[in-house]
């Protein structure tokens, strides 16, 4: 079953929400909307207008159209300017540790030392 206009649009918002890093408080702003406005929307409890599709489509600098057309083609003419590392937002890459093996990260469930160095 195809989902709703309703259903697209909201999951469209969450996706160019998310893309951004735009909170409900910052969306809300830029919507003249308060944020539990905002957030019973992106519920579902209280339908976006045509006039919010209109905002939102000029706040995420996107065709009102391809808004619509679900999040996938939202987010892909996304200007570069408004995505998260443009912005300055994205959290840094955290340093692989060397002894760490290929996972990443530290290994878990293993002790850090050797058994010998506990009995000291």
């Amino acid at each position: 079953m195809p989902m709703s206009l309703r259903e697209t649009l909201q999951l469209t918002v969450a996706a160019l929400m998310h893309a951004t890093g735009d909170s409900q408080s910052e969306l809300a702003e830029a919507l003249g909307l308060t944020q539990t406005q905002v957030s019973r929307r992106q519920a579902g409890r209280t339908a976006w207008t045509l006039d919010d599709c209109d905002s939102l489509a000029a706040h995420f600098g996107v065709p009102v159209l391809d808004l619509l057309a679900g999040p996938t083609r939202a987010c892909e003419l996304l200007p570069p300017t408004r995505r998260r590392a443009a912005r300055g937002t994205a959290r840094a890459p955290r340093p692989r540790d060397a002894s760490a093996g290929r996972g990443g990260g530290p290994r878990i469930g293993r002790p850090s030392f050797s058994h010998e160095e506990a009995g000291r």
